[in-house]
């Protein structure tokens, strides 16, 4: 099978739907094997299948990406079939009724939030780095961050915005440390797409008027043009990226 990824492994984390399920497919139509990663059972199999009936090779684990067994034997699993040439540190929460302003967050949910998405993105790096270094891999690591995590962009939401700051700090100190290994990590930026992550926010009208008004594009993204540029920096079309922060927000940040 030709494509952009052909001959190539790679490990996506949250891959049950959204934008991990879009990378998924998009990464399975250019040629990619692939291991699917997710706490939700039945969405990771359905993208599976979805993405098998594109021709990847697929293996699933249902793991929670906080759980560092769970994650490392993920990986060891993939690995002992070849070796992972990339890496998308995806799977990520945000809690709608719960995350809150700093004065009335609570620690649970301040916690619960940056262990999936902190923890968990570093956790997804660290195992699949080692597998890179141990192969002798020059691979590409790709992780979702967020406009809050930038631009203080979502009062209210105090703990998913400091956990994908963080995102964009881990990135950067991974291409410092394994850039001369010949591994590159770099980061992918959606701003407001329609993803099961934002279904709250997509059934308040008020709420999505105020959020395209801030759009020049005026519209939110899809999923599947996240993906393409998942498909960008895991590519070789992008070897000379690294601790690159690519947005794809439809011109928010800019503005």
């Amino acid at each position: 099978m030709g494509g952009a990824l052909a001959g190539k492994r790679a490990a996506i984390t949250g891959a049950g739907s959204g934008i991990g399920r879009a990378t998924a497919l998009r990464f399975a139509a250019e040629g990619a094997g692939l291991l699917l990663v997710d706490v939700d059972a039945d969405g990771l199999a359905a993208t599976a299948a979805a993405a098998a009936d594109r021709g990847a090779a697929v293996q699933l684990a249902v793991a929670d990406v906080t759980d560092e067994a769970a994650v490392a034997a993920a990986f060891a699993g993939y690995r002992a079939s070849g070796p992972i040439d990339v890496v998308v540190a995806n799977a990520a929460v945000q809690l709608f009724g719960r995350d809150a302003a700093a004065a009335d967050l609570e620690l649970e949910t301040w916690r619960t939030t940056l262990d999936v998405n902190l923890t968990g993105a570093f956790l997804t790096c660290k195992h699949g780095i080692r597998a890179m270094l141990a192969d002798g891999v020059a691979g590409s690591v790709v992780c979702t961050a967020s406009p809050t995590g930038m631009l203080g962009s979502a009062p209210g939401f105090d703990a998913y915005s400091t956990s994908k700051a963080g995102v964009v700090g881990l990135v950067r100190v991974l291409a410092a440390d394994y850039g001369p290994h010949g591994i590159r990590v770099n980061a992918v930026v959606p701003g407001f797409t329609e993803t099961p992550l934002v279904t709250a926010v997509m059934e308040d009208d008020a709420a999505r008027r105020r959020l395209l008004e801030g759009i020049p594009l005026g519209r939110p993204g899809t999923a599947e043009e996240v993906a393409a540029a998942m498909l960008f920096l895991a590519s070789d079309e992008s070897s000379y990226a690294t601790a690159s922060v690519l947005v794809v927000d439809g011109g928010a940040t800019g503005t």
